[in-house]
Parts: structure tokens; C-alpha cells; sequence
């Protein structure tokens, strides 16, 4: 086959992650309560940014970003996952795993940048607290927000249009149990070296800039609380960062492993793991990690629901 878009394959299969019927149950319960659980708890956060007047300020403006990619990444490919489970249907056509590959990867690009932005935030707060206000402006904060979600649409447009105009001819087996870059290449019949030097050039191209600047922004905020002669100031914000500090280490490991190597060095069962804790656990813990434990959220939220159940 020579034209590079004509594709045989209509169709792709997922694997499913057990084909024991008991350890299928069992694994449909939990994933379910996980995925409940993450639009609970970031939904709680949203609710509680949105409703109270204290919390509109740019790093709460940018917790609300953050959780509502936590409620749409997961979104992506959870339902699919939890319909294959009871129907046993573990069939998507050609285009909708075009379309999951294309949102996911939006989300996850979205993500690794929003969580740099995060730590410069961070970094203005504690570095230039006098100038906090000056520097994170609404304007400011809004426009680091929107580079984030313009430049993830972006990265995903390319990665989705190299890899859909590659030839599929069989097989037509996903390892994977969401449509995925390295997983979706490997099926490919024709030559994917554009498509995994690309990959390759921008995961570590933006990979690499979104590490830097969260490294940068912490040895200078790190040196600044040290240098606090107050305990209870350095416990403040050593509590605040250490959070952050989770959440990347957390969801910047486990997408550079996914997405910073070669097709060559894909390996099905490994990946399986890794995305499983980026794509539905992470989710999950960013609100437990980060947000919730943050008094101003919890109280917050307290309010909220206690007017709500007035009402």
C-alpha cells in the first residue's frame, strides 16, 4: 500500500486489563469508585472556587483549571473502559479512536504545562509576595491559562494527524485499553519514523522546558523559605509546595516514560500500569493531595454545602 492515508482497517480492538469474568467484576467495581470518586472530589473543588469570593485568586484560578482536566482526562477513556466491561463489545471504529487519542493527548499536554505555570505562580507568591498581586494579574493568569489549553490543542493536532494518516492494514489489536500513541503506531504498516521523531522532538521539547521551570521555580523558592525566620511561615509553604511537588513528580514520571521514547522500546504490559496511574489514579489524588487539604477549600466547601442543604 502505497497512499499513505488509505487505511484497510476499520475498526481497532482493545485488550481488556483480565479475561477472568470474577477479576472483570471486581476490577468494573473499582475502576467505577475511582472514577466516581474523581469527579466528586474535583467537583467539590470547581464548586467551591466558583461559589466563594476568597478563593478567586490566581492559584486558585489555576486549581480549577487543574481539576477540570482531572474530571476530563479520565473522561476520555474511562466509559469506554467500564462499557467494555459489561457489553464484552471491545470494538472502536477508526475515526472515535482518532477522536480519544486526539482529546487525550490534549489533556495530558494541557496538563504538563498547567502544573510549570503552577509552580511559577508559586514561586511569585513566595519570591515577590509584595508583588504578588502586581505580577499574577487576572490578565496575566488568564492568559498563562489559555497558552496552556491552546498549546495542548496544538501538540495533539499534529500527534493525531501524523499517526491517523499512517496505513493500517492488520493487525488491528490495541494494546492498550484506550487508544494511545505508541499502542496506535505499532499497528501501523507503514513507516512511522516522522511520526515517533516528532513525538520524540516534542515531548521533550516541551517535556524538558515544563521540568525546567518547575526545577527553577523551586531551588529559588526552596533557598527563600529557608532563609524565613518564622517556623510557622516555612511550614506554610512548605505544606503548599510539597503538595504541588506530589502532583508533578507523580503525573511528569509517569507521561515522560509513556511518551519520552521510541515505538521500539514500547512495552504493552508496563504501559498498561504507567497509564493506569496517569490516566484514573492521579485524577483521583490530585484533590486529596493537593486541594482538600487546603483550609480556604474546606471551608469553602463546608460553606457551600451548608447552604445548599439550607436552601
Amino acid at each position: 500500500m502505497d497512499t499513505a492515508n488509505e487505511s484497510v482497517v476499520k475498526n481497532f480492538y482493545f485488550t481488556e486489563l483480565s479475561d477472568l469474568p470474577e477479576v472483570r467484576i471486581s476490577l468494573f467495581v473499582m475502576i467505577l469508585l475511582i472514577y466516581l470518586t474523581t469527579l466528586a472530589g474535583n467537583g467539590a473543588i470547581l464548586m467551591a472556587i466558583g461559589t466563594d469570593v476568597r478563593l478567586q485568586t490566581p492559584m486558585y484560578f489555576f486549581l480549577s483549571n487543574l481539576s477540570l482536566l482531572d474530571v476530563l482526562c479520565p473522561t476520555v477513556t474511562v466509559p469506554k473502559m467500564l462499557h467494555i466491561f459489561l457489553s464484552e463489545d471491545k470494538t472502536i471504529s477508526f475515526a472515535s479512536c482518532a477522536v480519544q487519542l486526539f482529546f487525550l493527548i490534549d489533556m495530558v499536554g494541557t496538563e504538563i504545562l498547567l502544573l510549570a505555570v503552577m509552580a511559577y505562580d508559586r514561586y511569585v507568591a513566595i519570591c515577590n509576595p509584595l508583588q504578588y498581586t502586581a505580577i499574577m494579574s487576572k490578565r496575566l493568569s488568564a492568559q498563562l491559562a489559555a497558552g496552556t489549553w491552546v498549546t495542548g490543542i496544538i501538540n495533539s493536532l499534529v500527534h493525531t494527524s501524523l499517526a491517523f494518516t499512517l496505513s493500517f492494514c492488520g493487525p488491528n489489536k490495541v494494546d492498550q485499553y484506550y487508544c494511545d500513541i505508541p499502542p496506535v503506531l505499532a499497528l501501523s504498516c507503514s513507516s512511522t519514523y516522522i511520526p515517533e521523531l516528532v513525538l520524540l522532538l516534542v515531548a521533550g521539547i516541551i517535556g524538558s522546558s515544563a521540568f525546567l521551570i518547575t526545577l527553577i521555580s523551586y531551588i529559588y523558592i526552596i533557598s527563600t523559605v529557608l532563609r524565613m525566620p518564622s517556623s510557622e511561615g516555612r511550614q506554610k509553604a512548605f505544606s503548599t509546595c510539597g503538595s504541588h511537588l506530589t502532583v508533578v513528580c507523580l503525573f511528569y514520571g509517569t507521561t515522560m516514560f509513556t511518551y519520552g521514547r521510541p515505538t521500539s522500546a514500547y512495552s504493552p504490559k508496563q504501559d498498561r500500569i504507567v497509564s493506569m496511574l496517569y490516566g484514573v489514579i492521579t485524577p483521583m489524588l490530585n484533590p486529596m493531595i493537593y486541594s482538600l487539604r487546603n483550609k480556604d477549600v474546606k471551608r469553602a466547601l463546608v460553606k457551600t454545602l451548608s447552604l445548599k442543604r439550607f436552601s
